[in-house]
């Protein structure tokens, strides 16, 4: 005669509930990351430790007093935009190094950079902005 257990154990695993658990935590991430604002985002220019190095064509200096120089001279909006045309003349992959004043407003540095991607779009060149940076 056989002795059997009265209370057997079901060893199975359901992974239903589990798989609809982790695809409602899915979602919830998904919208709650688009709902964060960037807003945390911290601009400590000039100083950086990255050491990117790129040929540079033409380079630009924004000093504490806001003014522009094109190399060695000073220039304004308008001069920049011609200076510029000119030194990025039979070039199609040009590098312009903005080198700025630590106080410098970044609305200086953004014209700087309008002014290069509207001789992008009219020269149909592809020119970049480096942002110089001192070592740390």
């Amino acid at each position: 005669m056989a002795i059997k257990a009265r209370n057997t154990r079901n060893v199975q695993f359901a992974m239903a509930s589990m798989s609809d658990l982790v695809f409602l935590l899915l979602i919830f991430f998904m919208l709650t990351s688009t709902l964060i604002a960037p807003s945390a985002i911290k601009m400590l220019l000039p100083s950086s430790d990255s050491r990117t190095m790129a040929p540079q064509t033409v380079t630009v200096y924004i000093d504490a007093d806001r003014q522009i120089y094109l190399g060695e001279e000073l220039v304004d909006m308008d001069a920049l935009h011609s200076g510029l045309l000119l030194a990025l003349a039979g070039h199609t992959e040009g590098a312009v190094v903005l080198r700025s004043d630590q106080s410098v407003p970044v609305q200086y540095v953004v014209n700087v950079i309008d002014v290069v991607e509207r001789i992008n779009s009219t020269q149909m060149v592809r020119h970049k902005v480096i942002l110089a940076t001192q070592p740390r």
